[in-house]
């Protein structure tokens, strides 16, 4: 992989604790209100978006640059399109936002930021070309273990489409010949690469990684069930699954 500019470490005005907020907000022009207000109310250190349906000059003004953050909207009109935002606080300096070589449709743009990796991922539904997101899996697979060889934590953030297992679809959705709940899809996802698979529904989860706890939160929608997040720590997979698992459990009660 290239050597890229990074947030480093000296530049980083590290904490305990890092948030970083993912949502699907299918269409930033409609949901500009909503964003802007719960980000001035939880004010996360990184901030994914995905499905923003814009080109960068059709951003409302108030969040072209969003105060207090560095930017990066990666868009086109009406279609697809994600944006990674990182707080000032956590990085005084400008970062490098950056994009694999398998980004196709604006749907992928990364940061790295003293170690760690953050990517805004939007997998393609696959219904109009299979293929195409078999491929662009296999790619982020191949990207998450490199980055997880190299030694990287690595925080994927987005909207995979795909149900991971069976108990991520309702019952009377199950088909097992749907797209998004394909055998091949679940296998090819991230198989190489030392990943916590879970989707996070509607709560906050600590995450020990090196250096600190990794906070992952998600925006409220009321029309969004979940997101999905998926965590490369290493050497800390087994206690991030177990986390995981009790924190849901806790949260459904």
């Amino acid at each position: 992989m290239p050597n890229l500019p990074v947030c480093r470490r000296q530049h980083l005005q590290l904490s305990p604790l890092v948030k970083i907020a993912t949502w699907n907000v299918n269409g930033i022009r409609a949901r500009h209100a909503q964003l802007e207000e719960w980000v001035a109310r939880e004010r996360p250190d990184v901030i994914c978006l995905q499905e923003i349906k814009a080109t960068p000059d059709q951003i409302p003004a108030a969040l072209w640059g969003l105060d207090g953050y560095w930017c990066y909207w990666h868009g086109g009109k009406g279609y697809s399109g994600v944006a990674l935002h990182v707080s000032q606080t956590l990085c005084p300096e400008r970062p490098t936002f950056a994009h694999p070589e398998f980004d196709f449709e604006n749907r992928i743009v990364t940061v790295t930021l003293a170690g760690m990796t953050v990517a805004s991922i939007y997998v393609p539904n696959g219904g109009k070309d299979f293929p195409a997101k078999m491929r662009f899996l296999g790619a982020l697979d191949s990207y998450a273990a490199s980055l997880e060889a190299a030694g990287t934590s690595v925080v994927l953030c987005g909207d995979l489409n795909i149900a991971r297992t069976e108990r991520d679809v309702h019952p009377k959705e199950r088909k097992p010949r749907a797209i998004g709940q394909l055998p091949e899809e679940r296998a090819q996802l991230l198989s190489r690469a030392k990943v916590t698979m879970r989707r996070i529904y509607r709560v906050g989860v600590n995450l020990i990684v090196p250096g600190g706890e990794l906070v992952v939160s998600r925006a409220p929608d009321g029309k969004q069930e979940h997101e999905d997040v998926y965590v490369a720590i290493r050497d800390s997979f087994d206690a991030a699954e177990r986390l995981l698992e009790d924190h849901v459990r806790r949260k459904r009660g």
